[in-house]
């Protein structure tokens, strides 16, 4: 039986996980009750009584948390942003190499990736490491979310009743460039610029596309749309959450809720003779969030990293 604590059980991340492991027979779900979840003391006590602890809080308050771990025992899965590109913490991508998976496995101290990050880096981290997209290359991305990405806060804007009509479109975000996953987007496809990242949220609850648009001249392999597509197939071809549609299997159109309620992430590659599209179909709330915190767990407990997850 494993002690697992979930600090900041209250958001959408941490909610989702601890219904995902409270159907577990292996787990015991360490609570806390709700007039004491920001008392530190009785956080600091539970944190150190855990052999895995999933923090779901703000950045600031992530870090804090970790600052009140002093069993060594204790491993630690952040989902916030504060540990994504920080020394002595493993990115919790197991997809992107054998050697990534055994690091999660190893490590106490694991940084869950962003939702957007996570169908970023799954299609450019490969071709950067296979030589084939050149570090300098001129990125785009763009990436359609559901609402439930932005928290309960924005879950409640946009099931309230009489909302804004605003809220029927998509609505782009982010506009100065900046967005908190950009950093570890740079450092995971080791790319000398971020890319110019454009995020969309639209009328739906969960499930994300990110897509990402290549000029097949500037490669430095010139590969069309086919073998990228083949370069993935072989890349992907024994993992257990990432897929690669079939050309055959490329729709007229593309939802980005395909996938929701799994922790599958399905990649698409189409194209002409100059341009290749490629696009990352996932949910944000299971390979983006909660779904991809319990693989890692599964692997740093030594489980079957299926276990519990569809």
């Amino acid at each position: 039986m494993f002690n697992v604590f979930i600090d900041g059980r209250e958001g959408t991340t941490g909610l989702q996980i601890y219904e995902r492991l409270a159907k577990r027979g292996d787990i015991n779900l360490i609570t806390i009750p709700e007039e004491l979840r920001k008392d530190v003391s009785a956080r600091k006590e539970r944190l150190n009584a855990a052999d895995i602890c999933f923090l779901c809080l703000p950045d600031a308050a992530a870090r804090e948390s970790v600052s009140l771990i002093e069993n060594p025992s204790v491993r630690v899965i952040d989902t916030s942003t504060a540990h994504r590109t920080a020394d002595g913490w493993v990115y919790g991508l197991p997809e992107l190499s054998a050697e990534r998976r055994e690091a999660i496995a190893r490590s106490p101290r694991v940084a869950n990736p962003g939702c957007h990050a996570t169908g970023f880096i799954t299609l450019v981290a490969p071709l950067v490491k296979g030589g084939i997209l050149g570090a300098g290359y001129p990125l785009t991305a763009h990436s359609v979310t559901g609402y439930s990405g932005g928290g309960k806060k924005m879950i409640a804007e946009y099931e309230a009743e009489g909302r804004s009509v605003l809220l029927s479109s998509p609505r782009q975000y982010s506009l100065s460039l900046s967005h908190k996953h950009l950093p570890e987007m740079v450092k995971e496809c080791a790319l000398e610029h971020a890319p110019i990242f454009n995020p969309i949220v639209g009328d739906f609850y969960c499930g994300m596309c990110v897509t990402v648009p290549l000029y097949k001249s500037l490669l430095l392999k010139k590969m069309g749309a086919d073998d990228i597509r083949n370069y993935f197939a072989e890349y992907y071809a024994s993992q257990n959450f990432v897929k690669v549609a079939k050309k055959e299997e490329i729709p007229a159109y593309l939802p980005a809720n395909e996938l929701a309620g799994t922790n599958l992430l399905k990649i698409y590659v189409s194209g002409n003779n100059n341009m290749i599209l490629m696009c990352s179909v996932f949910d944000n709330l299971g390979k983006g969030a909660s779904g991809a915190a319990v693989q890692n767990m599964n692997i740093m407990l030594g489980l079957d990293e299926t276990f519990s997850l569809v």
